[in-house]
């Protein structure tokens, strides 16, 4: 099963066109971590499974959802009401509340990824605003049995190498 995971795009409508286009047919969700700054209706946010960020202003979005994708609870928030900028512990802690299996969030503009506890915890980065690198970035996670791949891509949709990341669990 493959995940789109974007965040922070700071009112760019033209990138999340560009980034669904290309990966419509090729992912089985696509999830976006707050901070669009689009109306939670409009076209280019309704493919996705969203979340409100701390510059989304329309109410209509949830500040938290849980996914059941294909049996894996995966957790979505921004991750400004989980203080993530300081540490994971509240984050994880909610995690282990839900029983999810991964944990998307965003805020920081910074990509990462790690597995703790058998927990994947997935920042994708900034797709306008990155903060600690140079290029907009996003990712794709494949999750397949015991396997989970992360491939961060540029926001000119370029595999940044240096970043991939496999876990068993």
């Amino acid at each position: 099963m493959k995940l789109l995971v974007v965040s922070d795009n700071h009112g760019d409508s033209a990138i999340l066109a560009e980034v669904t286009e290309r990966w419509r047919d090729h992912v089985d969700y696509m999830f976006h971590a707050g901070d669009s700054e689009l109306p939670y209706e409009s076209d280019v946010m309704n493919p996705f499974v969203k979340v409100r960020g701390n510059c989304d202003f329309d109410s209509a979005y949830p500040e938290d959802e849980l996914v059941d994708c294909d049996g894996t609870k995966v957790f979505i928030t921004h991750g400004h009401l989980y203080g993530i900028k300081s540490s994971l512990d509240r984050i994880s802690y909610k995690g282990d509340e839900l029983q999810a299996d991964v944990i998307i969030f965003g805020h920081s503009h910074q990509l990462g990824a790690e597995m703790t506890d058998g927990r994947l915890f997935l920042n994708p980065g900034s797709i306008r605003l990155p903060r600690d690198r140079n290029e907009p970035t996003y990712a794709i996670v494949d999750l397949h049995e015991r396997q989970v791949d992360i491939d961060f891509y540029t926001d000119k949709h370029e595999k940044l190498l240096s970043w991939n990341k496999a876990f068993n669990e």
